[in-house]
């Protein structure tokens, strides 16, 4: 059983940009409360929390990481995540398995894209959120100007629970506001009892709060999101840790204090002895341990060697071990009650996001990941272990997505940047000693035609003994976006048809309007046949064919040399040559793109917009000064977006897009698609 109970448990997750000390401070947490006897340091790789040798070496976390301690009398379960916006899906899934989110903002630096980031995504979680302002002891620190940009951002409900003495080097010690005369603490204490109505109107009666109900009205007040509370600290210096140690374990939201809904939209109590209902936020892959998912249970109590529902599966997985975890330690316990986090260790066909026991919880939701590079290994020992590779890899992490792409036929794999994608090509060479190769991904053109045209193609060949021969006459047409096949076809100029065929996938339609026996009805499919072959190889530069009608009306054969293959063959070179008398176009990819800016950029982004062939649909309003810029571009335009936007911006800008539609590509653009796919096509001959 477990020395602790739900009410004690404290879950923290440390978010916020990178370089703000997050990481320093966790290590220092460990070190003050008796669980190491020194401060990890980032810099000299003795860090508990930066596991990894990529880590280490690049001194920041990539992945999320987990310890645990004890202070005044609170189990305290702390999540350190990755600082840069490339690593998102890391605090993603670590807000998902807390209470309270602990952003760590630079009074040097002040509020950086991932601060907002993370700050927002914890509030769309609806968890309790709290801030530590740390190297408050810097010089050239404007104290009341950050907490002003802080409310201005973030809202009026962000206020300090305690103030550096003095600001710079002078910095020692840090004052409480609350229940004394600071400048902030008649706003602390409107905001403590706005979020519990008894607690106001005693406040109103007396004009005054007991210290008990003070630190019991901001747990409220933090889980309610009336109050964001901000801790003034020094981490190198260690300066205001001790207090905010302090503040975690007495008026932090226990696993109690916040509800959590099913996916069903019922309210999840976290009672030990109710129905099991846990997921899993993060997977692990240690090359020594194996396989390690990371779980919180948020109702009832998960006992080792027990066999519980997979939701999400329908499945069922065997839990033999659970383990706490330490950094890059296990320790094995009997089971973990409602509110806690634990590993487990060795059991497959558990993912991120998984619901065990007999609640389903909502989806968990990542952020889609944007920039893509198509790889290909490098040697055929790499092929044969590409495939388990990278399996590994989607399962820590699930914003790095792999796609095979159906009409480019390249093997893609997206993440959040190009730095993801470069970590993630690393790990692969170090941990499964796969190498591969990378290039822009191609982008999936298509190929239609504007107008009509038809002709005729005879294919003959004689070469000793039974030779081929087809004649085949086609007319193609344009075929118009959202039609409805049945009174379309029927219309007059497809006169004397017998039959269609309708893809509504491609828009295209085989018309069959042969009379009077001049193509057998043997040999028609092989016709059909033969014209989707060259659509999906594409005419003009090598792409599919879409909304385009094909009518055969007339044709030929030998009753001794015609065959299926010899009228596919006809087929097939018919409708290259009369495609190309059809006013043939190029098709390109637009996606519909979402940006989200400082507004004082708006214009530099919609001018940046323009140079890349886009258009501004519309334009939002978001929190802390933001803009959200709507417009439709040319997939081809945004596969360099990040660098592009991290450059205007700043690094505060972010976007996503999600295809919508296929557009024709302007004249001067189409020529040198054309031009550089007849390039590709002769280099691979």
């Amino acid at each position: 059983m477990a020395n602790y109970k739900t009410a004690d448990i404290r879950n923290v997750a440390l978010v916020g940009h990178g370089g703000t000390g997050k990481t320093t401070l966790a290590d220092l947490f460990l070190f003050k409360t008796g669980v190491k006897t020194r401060a990890g340091s980032v810099d000299d790789g003795s860090s508990i929390f930066d596991i990894d040798d990529e880590e280490k070496e690049r001194k920041s976390s990539i992945t999320s990481s987990l310890g645990h301690f004890t202070h005044n009398g609170k189990r305290i379960n702390l999540i350190d995540t990755p600082g840069y916006p490339d690593f998102i899906g890391q605090a993603t899934g670590a807000i998902a398995a807390v209470e309270t989110a602990l952003c760590l903002i630079s009074a040097t630096s002040g509020i950086e894209v991932n601060t907002r980031r993370t700050f927002q995504l914890a509030g769309d979680a609806g968890i309790g959120r709290a801030i530590a302002l740390n190297r408050c002891g810097l010089e050239n620190i404007d104290f009341a100007q950050v907490i002003a940009d802080i409310q201005d951002t973030f809202g009026q409900q962000c206020i300090p629970i305690n103030v550096p003495n003095a600001v710079g080097p002078a910095f020692t010690s840090v004052q409480s506001t609350l229940g004394g005369d600071s400048e902030y603490s008649q706003a602390l204490t409107d905001c403590i009892v706005e979020a519990d109505e008894a607690l106001m109107e005693k406040f109103l009666e007396t004009e005054e709060l007991s210290p008990a109900d003070a630190v019991a009205g901001i747990t409220k007040a933090i889980a309610s999101g009336t109050l964001v509370p901000i801790f003034c600290v020094s981490g190198r210096q260690d300066i205001g840790v001790s207090e905010l140690l302090d503040g975690i374990a007495s008026m932090f939201p226990s696993p109690a204090d916040i509800d959590r809904a099913a996916e069903d939209g019922s309210k999840i109590k976290a009672d030990p002895n109710g129905p099991l209902a846990a997921r899993i936020f993060k997977t692990r892959i240690d090359p020594f341990v194996a396989r390690m998912n990371f779980v919180r249970v948020y109702s009832g109590t998960l006992k080792k060697d027990t066999t519980v529902k997979n939701q999400s599966t329908d499945k069922t997985a065997r839990i033999s071990t659970l383990n706490a975890v330490q950094g890059g330690e296990l320790n094995a316990m009997p089971e973990v009650i409602a509110g806690d986090l634990a590993a487990i260790v060795k059991v497959d066909g558990l993912h991120v996001g998984d619901s065990l026991g007999d609640v389903k919880l909502p989806a968990m939701p990542f952020p889609r990941p944007m920039v893509g590079w198509a790889i290909e290994p490098k040697t055929s020992a790499d092929q044969q272990k590409i495939s388990g590779a990278i399996q590994k890899l989607q399962d820590e992490d699930p914003t790095f997505i792999v796609v095979r792409d159906q009409q480019t036929k390249e093997l893609v794999i997206y993440g959040m940047s190009e730095l993801h994608l470069q970590i993630v090509i690393e790990r692969m060479l170090n941990r499964d000693k796969v190498g591969v190769n990378t290039r822009s991904p191609k982008i999936p053109y298509r190929e239609t035609c504007t107008g009509s045209a038809e002709g005729h193609y005879r294919h003959k060949k004689q070469s000793g003994g039974s030779g081929q021969f087809a004649e085949v006459h086609l007319k193609i047409d344009a075929v118009p976006k959202d039609i409805d096949p049945d009174e379309h076809f029927t219309k007059a100029r497809f006169d004397s048809m017998r039959s269609f065929h309708y893809d509504p996938v491609l828009n295209y339609a085989f018309v069959d309007r042969v009379t009077g026996g001049t193509v057998p009805n043997n040999f028609i499919p092989a016709v059909e046949k033969g014209i989707k072959e060259r659509m999906e190889r594409g005419v003009l530069a090598g792409y599919q064919v879409q909304d385009v009608a094909c009518a055969l009306f007339f044709g030929k054969d030998h009753p001794v040399d015609s065959n299926e293959t010899a009228f596919k063959m006809a087929a097939s070179m018919c409708f290259r040559d009369v495609f190309k008398q059809a006013k043939p176009v190029l098709l390109e990819p637009i996606v519909a793109i979402e940006i989200t800016i400082p507004a004082d950029k708006l214009g530099d982004i919609t001018s940046d917009l323009t140079t890349r062939r886009g258009r501004m649909e519309g334009m939002d309003a978001a929190p802390g000064g933001l803009q959200v810029v709507k417009g439709m571009v040319p997939l081809a335009e945004v596969q360099d977006y990040a660098r592009g936007l991290s450059s205007i911006t700043g690094g505060q800008g972010s976007y996503t897009y999600e295809p919508s539609h296929y557009e024709v590509v302007p004249a001067n653009e189409q020529q040198k698609i054309i031009a550089a796919a007849e390039k590709e096509k002769e280099e691979e001959s």
